[in-house]
């Protein structure tokens, strides 16, 4: 008895387990859940198969490319479009003074964030999976438009050409902003054909392998440079614009070299904008159950500011700069300069990769939400096609902006009806009432873009919730970005 006893005892002892689980990614599962059962073809047949088309295969396909054909007839009027609306109009109103303020940090005169605050929103109703997100100016792309921009074209230039130095009049002021504007359409033509491409060869699943804390780490060191390039607007100090490595360090120090010339007027509009706007942001992020929209605090200073610089003739007395001609109407369209790619080649590859990134993050997070699916290579395609066309009516690189795609969902947005009515408005502000805009301080777009950075200095917290859980990790958040 106690021999089988032990037997048993040693038996237990020696037993083992395994377990054992295939690892499962979105691409496995979606194989596993759509398997067919497949006969072997050969080359020939397959080839006969891709170009055989039916009136079944021609309208899938044309779905998958122009997504409003799928949804818009059977959009339900009662329940959406009062929501809509309301969305629309939300959104519209923080894209106006945002799409002001984030030309300045693509290098670019204020007028062309309006046509980029239009045009390919308008377009990425017709062609974006998305339902909530809002296409449009975003800083961290901006800011790289605006690197290139400098850099292909600096500050020192004159009438001879792109690399020479010297200027000292309104004329080669100007002649250098419209070289810039060059410089940002063609880059944002280049961006959106290297978009397509990928959308249309199924490269949508890149989006993968740029993961949370890569892209969190970028944008961190992005927000640190927007920042310094802003201190001139909101000091009202006469520097060049810096870019590449060191960009920062020299940024700064041009601004403490000149510190002594800050103009006061200009310094405490920006510093009031900024205080009424981090009010207006705690009220929202405090009361924002019991508030039906959110206030539009920015739209609200933009208004006051022109007021206040209009009645005191701010410019003129003060020498507080503004925001200057704002041409009625659109533009004819033009072709970009095709010259200009080689040189901009590399850095249209970044834009094009990081400008996805962002769309595709909060399309996903959205698209979970609400219980719907989003295809990665169409969100491709619409990029593409809301730059590269865009550029053509003189619109920079654009992709998600995370604050506006919040109020359009928070707001009761339910479908891209929403993101066109906002494009809308700023395309009456452009034919009707830009003009009005005119007198606008700079000081008070240096204060709107200093503000929407609140959310991207906060992921300075990830390093330490990355030191205690994966120092694998943390140095994608510490790695500086070294191109403006």
């Amino acid at each position: 008895m106690e021999h089988t006893q032990e037997h048993e005892a040693c038996l237990e002892q020696t037993r083992r387990y395994c377990v054992e689980r295939p690892i499962y990614n979105q691409e496995l599962l979606q194989g596993q859940l759509h398997r067919r059962e497949r006969t072997p073809q050969t080359l020939r047949q397959k080839i006969a198969h891709s170009c055989r088309c039916s009136s079944k295969k021609a309208k899938s396909h044309l779905y998958s490319f122009l997504p409003i054909l799928k949804w818009l007839p059977r959009y339900p009027v009662k329940e959406y479009l009062l929501g809509d609306i309301i969305s629309g109009i939300s959104t519209g109103v923080m894209q106006l003074p945002q799409g002001l303020a984030y030309a300045l940090l693509a290098a670019v005169p204020p007028v062309f964030g309006l046509y980029s605050s239009f045009y390919p929103v308008f377009l990425y109703t017709f062609f974006g999976t998305s339902k909530h997100i809002s296409i449009g100016t975003f800083a961290v792309i901006s800011m790289m438009v605006g690197g290139v921009a400098v850099r292909q074209v600096p500050d020192e230039i004159t009438s001879v050409g792109y690399n020479s130095t010297n200027v000292t009049d309104s004329f080669d002021y100007h002649e250098r902003d419209t070289k810039r504007v060059q410089v940002a359409v063609t880059l944002a033509f280049l961006s959106g054909i290297i978009q397509l491409c990928l959308g249309l060869l199924r490269f949508g699943f890149v989006a993968i392998y740029l993961t949370e804390p890569l892209v969190r780490g970028f944008t961190t060191a992005a927000a640190v440079h927007v920042f310094t390039s802003q201190l001139k607007y909101l000091l009202g100090i006469k520097t060049n614009r810096y870019s590449g490595p060191l960009s920062v360090v020299y940024s700064i120090a041009a601004v403490l070299s000149k510190i002594t010339t800050t103009n006061i007027a200009a310094l405490i509009v920006g510093l009031t904008c900024i205080v009424l706007l981090l009010i207006g942001k705690e009220i929202n992020l405090r009361f924002k159950k019991q508030l039906p929209v959110p206030i539009p605090m920015e739209i609200i200073v933009v208004i006051i500011g022109t007021g206040v610089s209009a009645g005191m003739n701010l410019s003129q007395s003060y020498g507080v700069d503004i925001v200057g001609s704002i041409p009625q109407g659109l533009r004819p369209p033009a072709v970009p300069e095709i010259q200009l790619i080689p040189a901009i080649f590399v850095d249209a590859i970044a834009i094009a990769i990081v400008g996805f990134s962002m769309a595709v993050s909060m399309a996903k997070i959205f698209a979970l939400k609400h219980g719907y699916t989003i295809d990665g290579n169409q969100e491709l395609i619409a990029l593409g096609i809301c730059n590269s066309v865009g550029s053509f009516f003189q619109s920079f690189s654009i992709t998600c902006s995370m604050s506006r795609s919040l109020v359009q969902e928070s707001t009761g947005g339910k479908t891209q009806i929403a993101g066109a009515l906002s494009s809308v408005m700023v395309l009456l502000v452009i034919v009707a009432i830009g003009y009005l805009f005119e007198p606008l301080p700079q000081t008070v777009l240096a204060a709107i873009v200093m503000v929407n950075l609140k959310g991207m200095f906060k992921q300075f917290g990830d390093i330490a919730h990355f030191w205690r859980t994966s120092k694998v990790e943390l140095p994608s958040i510490q790695n500086p970005w070294s191109d403006s």
